[in-house]
């Protein structure tokens, strides 16, 4: 069993950069596949980063690639996605989730997810 809780985000500026943490509570986290998705108001949950158990395997949504980066701490059973050069578009909750299969983007294949961050980014 492993426990997500999602923290860092806010209201920020088209442009700006946040930096959102997932921390997690369980044994084993290091041999999970971490992910973070995001839902916009009226639109479905979407896959957003993935990583592995080896910090070379990550995977991004073409929206995000190049301004989003994803990473982990396994000795502090932390994970991160750093976000930059944010856009209106970019607004949604954003939510950490865990699964012992490999990295993927389908949500139905994360067991245990967090609560969720708000992140809006105003024109």
């Amino acid at each position: 069993q492993v426990q997500l809780v999602e923290s860092g985000g806010g209201s920020v500026q088209t442009g700006d950069s946040l930096r959102l943490s997932c921390a997690a509570n369980g044994r084993a986290f290091a041999n999970y596949a971490i992910a973070w998705f995001r839902q916009a108001p009226g639109k479905e949950r979407e896959f957003v980063a993935a990583l592995g158990w080896i910090v070379a395997n990550t995977d991004y949504s073409d929206a995000v690639k190049g301004r989003f980066s994803i990473s982990r701490d396994n000795a502090n059973n932390m994970a991160y996605l750093q976000m930059t050069r944010l856009k209106p578009e970019d607004t949604a909750v954003y939510y950490c989730a865990a699964s012992g299969a490999s990295p993927s983007r389908s949500e139905a294949l994360y067991r245990f997810w967090g609560q969720g961050t708000q992140v809006t980014v105003s024109s």
